[in-house]
């Protein structure tokens, strides 16, 4: 079976790559190779944050949509809702507190 793709996607008009990117990174630092194939950053307009979870190909499930929230992703939230769908019994330490 392939590694969970997350994908997301961030607004480039209103410059929030920097955000994503280090999303990101949080992703990638907490989850090790096996447990999420990639982490991709994909361009959009219209104030578009949001994080999708593939597990399948052609299969995304949001977990998270600044629109319906109406915030940003906590790094710790994001990291608890990608664990939930990918690896539920894992621990995360001090991300779970």
């Amino acid at each position: 079976m392939r590694a969970p793709r997350v994908e997301i996607e961030y607004c480039t008009q209103c410059g929030w790559l920097l955000r994503a990117a280090w999303l990101a990174q949080e992703l990638l630092t907490t989850f090790r190779s096996g447990e999420l194939g990639e982490v991709a950053l994909i361009p959009g307009t219209g104030g578009v944050l949001e994080v999708r979870l593939c597990l399948a190909p052609g299969e995304a499930e949001l977990l998270f949509s600044r629109a319906q929230a109406g915030r940003f992703p906590e790094a710790k939230e994001l990291k608890q809702l990608v664990r939930d769908r990918v690896d539920p019994e894992r621990n995360l330490g001090h991300s779970e507190r």
